[in-house]
């Protein structure tokens, strides 16, 4: 087994980093349209209830990219669940849902 070079940590953590602070944001942001779309309420009140969960999903988001086995795996668990929540407010756009 080698051991890794500093400068390959280095990257490591910045990667780590990256998908913490924007990938959780990204996360978060997606998260908040989607739920807000989902929330039974008006649409102020859904919106309100969908942001103040978000930032628990954002403190989630944080502690998932560091504790990941590895940092493909943070990017992976933090884009396919954020493209996934992406692709389901845009059909709940779509379809007049938020109307």
């Amino acid at each position: 087994m080698s051991v890794p070079s500093p400068a390959h940590l280095r990257l490591a953590l910045g990667s780590r980093v990256l998908a913490a602070v924007g990938g959780g944001y990204a996360l978060a942001s997606v998260f908040s349209i989607w739920l807000s779309y989902l929330l039974p309420a008006e649409l102020p009140e859904a919106v309100l209830g969908a942001t103040l969960f978000s930032f628990a999903v954002y403190t989630a988001a944080v502690i998932w990219a560091f504790a990941a086995a590895s940092a493909a795996r943070a990017w992976l668990g933090l884009l396919l669940p954020g493209a996934a929540m992406g692709l389901m407010a845009a059909a709940l756009q779509l379809g007049g849902a938020a109307a």
